[in-house]
């Protein structure tokens, strides 16, 4: 810094200011100071920074499956908002498996991440207390913590799913079905909830072969297809993208059409015919609010832990009007 400092004409508190983006340079000096760094080929010695501020100026994000589009989605979010607050992120795919979480988690907190934001694999999150005790700001987003109050930033999926199932009703169907993910999963629980309050809220029974919830597999879904169908289901719906993805093909392969509804959005959903109705999550707000809740942490926000509800909205293209057969 202090070649900077020399080759721009100005003292060394100056310079470091503009690197560490604080207050207190006019526009001019610090355009100077930065054509110097530029010049010079400057890099910043991170290595001091973490002594003096200890910080290191990343934060770590553990999710399902960062080949999901919707998690390359949260993931771009956050990165968003990690890189306005002059952060890197770093990534990791739990692909579901509790122990997975929590080796990913306390990695990047031996790394000496600032915060973490977490969708949760795991039912027990007390592994996290020591870390955030020790000041590793915590958010979790999609699905809430287990056994530790923490920030939570989730979609209304009870909500979103009575909205998809009260559309199926409205276009006349009386015998609707749910395929779902594992009942452990929170999101897929809660979507569930909202089929069945959806149903009872219009004083229609539930037959429990039009319902099943486990991890989603092509033979999985094509079985629960066929059972519906065998049961006079005329309209499914279907618990997130995967499963709507697998079903739309066993549909037509087995030549057959019933009206339909999705929870997530998916690519070329809008291409198909008719178009797939969908309740859609805003994933890029979900990421969004969950990385600025862990800055607002990060910059000393000590309010109790809060818990954000973001609302799902339905996408109306084709499939969930089309009307039960005569």
């Amino acid at each position: 810094m202090e070649d900077v400092a020399a080759h721009a004409g100005v003292a060394l508190k100056t310079v470091s200011r503009v690197v560490n983006e604080e207050p207190g340079v006019t526009p001019a000096t610090a355009d100077r100071v930065r054509a110097s760094i530029a010049e010079l080929g400057f890099r910043r010695n991170d290595s001091a920074r973490i002594l003096r501020k200890g910080q290191t100026a990343s934060i770590g994000l553990v999710l399902e499956d960062i080949g999901d589009p919707f998690y390359s989605a949260l993931s771009r979010a956050v990165e968003d908002v990690a890189r306005s607050h002059g952060h890197v992120l770093f990534t990791g795919s739990s692909d579901e498996d509790p122990e997975r979480e929590r080796e990913i988690a306390l990695a990047f907190c031996a790394r000496r991440v600032d915060g973490l934001i977490l969708v949760p694999a795991s039912e027990d999150h007390t592994y996290l207390r020591p870390e955030i005790a020790a000041g590793i700001a915590t958010v979790f987003v999609d699905r809430p913590a287990s056994l530790i109050d923490a920030d939570t930033v989730l979609t209304d999926n009870a909500g979103g799913a009575r909205e998809g199932v009260a559309h199926l009703i409205l276009a006349g169907h009386r015998r609707i079905g749910f395929i779902g993910d594992s009942p452990r999963i929170y999101t897929s629980m809660e979507r569930h909830r909202g089929y069945r309050q959806a149903m009872t809220a219009a004083g229609l029974r539930v037959d429990e072969s039009w319902v099943a919830q486990a991890p989603p597999t092509p033979s999985g879904v094509e079985t629960a297809l066929r059972r519906m169908l065998a049961g006079s289901v005329t309209a499914v719906f279907c618990g997130n993208n995967r499963i709507s993805v697998i079903a739309l093909r066993v549909l037509a392969t087995i030549g057959d059409q019933m009206a339909f509804v999705g929870f997530d959005d998916f690519e070329l959903a809008d291409m198909l015919t008719p178009g797939v109705t969908v309740v859609a999550q805003d994933v890029a707000r979900l990421g969004r609010l969950a990385a600025e809740l862990l800055f607002r942490r990060l910059g000393g926000d000590p309010s109790p832990a809060e818990r954000t509800e973001v609302p799902a909205r339905l996408i109306a293209r084709g499939s969930g009007e089309l009307p039960p057969p005569r």
